[in-house]
């Protein structure tokens, strides 16, 4: 018993790790910055619906960061995921405008052109060992292109029983605001947030539980370790970007979902975004560490320095930018002090 009960205390005496460390200072970095929102210029912050309407206009962004998290989790990157979702938008809402297509059919495209371009990528990268950056950044250019060949001039959905799927939402009971004339108008959510919270649970679980989640930390850390351990390297590279490229294909669907149309400059600098979010939420670009709820914090740390930026009266595109670039530089370099100071205490 004495045996078990000094086990015990250990076992609590072992350090985080990296990944549950790196998630706890974005979530506590998050909260307090929102707070500190709440007290300091109170008004919309103060709004449930403000709050909720990160979710409404992100889901997208969220989903596709998700993505970018497995890939930088094995050490790659992906920055085609911007232009996938353009052409997945424009190439929906030309199929049901011009051929007659319904939802399913633009679900059906979304998630093919998705995996097309994950399966091209994921063999170029990992069978033939090109660098994904050179990789994606050719399918980042070829996706914008293809978007400006489906068509040329922006599109907008206009078929009943889409629109009634874009038009729908869940009210959450007992959270809103009062109306100037006194009505009690409820909080609510859309469609793509539902699916992105999904995404986000069953990525987590994943992640934290399957033989896949676990391969994918280990070649993030060591692919040489990796594949003395027995783990098929190309295959699980292979797969990351399959699936990275499986979920810019939801997030496409998502986009079209939430704005209806199809355009050119869709998604613009979203890779740029979900990469940011992804090292926020405590992903490291050298790979092994990384957590989908981590980068769901960060879409969310990204999104809220912007309001309170505009909430300050700096309503100039430039001073999102910036503060974006500043926050992003910050996030890095704690990470780089944190994990410094812990593998010269804990030699790991």
């Amino acid at each position: 018993m004495n045996f078990n009960k000094l086990s015990n205390k250990e076992k609590s005496k072992q350090p985080l790790s990296n990944t549950t460390l790196l998630l706890t200072i974005t979530i506590c970095t998050f909260v307090a910055m929102y707070l500190i929102a709440m007290i300091v210029w109170g008004g919309g912050f103060l709004n449930p619906q403000q709050f909720l309407d990160i979710f409404n206009n992100n889901s997208y962004l969220i989903v596709v960061a998700c993505g970018l998290t497995i890939v930088m989790i094995t050490g790659g990157i992906d920055i085609s995921v911007g232009g996938t979702v353009a052409l997945i938008t424009m190439t929906s809402v030309v199929c049901m405008e011009d051929y007659g297509g319904g939802i399913l059919s633009s679900l059906f495209i979304a998630l093919g052109i998705g995996l097309a371009i994950g399966i091209i990528q994921g063999t170029l990268v990992s069978y033939l060992k090109i660098q994904p950056f050179i990789i994606t950044l050719a399918g980042m250019f070829f996706t914008r292109g293809m978007t400006t060949i489906v068509s040329k001039v922006p599109r907008t959905a206009s078929n009943e029983i889409f629109l009634k799927v874009k038009d729908f939402y869940l009210n959450i009971p007992f959270i809103g605001h009062r109306a100037r004339n006194g009505n009690f108008i409820p909080a609510y959510i859309e469609i793509g947030v539902i699916i992105a919270v999904v995404v986000v649970v069953v990525l987590w679980a994943m992640l934290k539980w399957t033989r896949f989640g676990r391969n994918l930390y280990a070649i993030g850390g060591n692919s040489e370790s990796a594949l003395m351990l027995g783990i098929n390297v190309q295959r699980t590279q292979f797969f990351a970007y399959v699936l990275c490229g499986f979920l810019a294909g939801i997030g496409g669907f998502i986009y079209l979902l939430h704005t209806g149309a199809g355009n050119a400059s869709n998604a613009t600098q979203a890779e740029i975004q979900a990469i940011a979010s992804s090292i926020i939420g405590g992903t490291l670009l050298s790979g092994g560490v990384g957590s989908v709820i981590g980068t769901l914090f960060g879409v969310m740390s990204l999104k809220t320095i912007n309001n309170i930026v505009i909430a300050s009266g700096l309503r100039e595109p430039y001073w999102q930018s910036i503060t974006t670039g500043l926050m992003l530089c910050f996030f890095i370099l704690l990470q780089s002090i944190i994990l410094s100071s812990r593998k010269r205490k804990f030699g790991s």
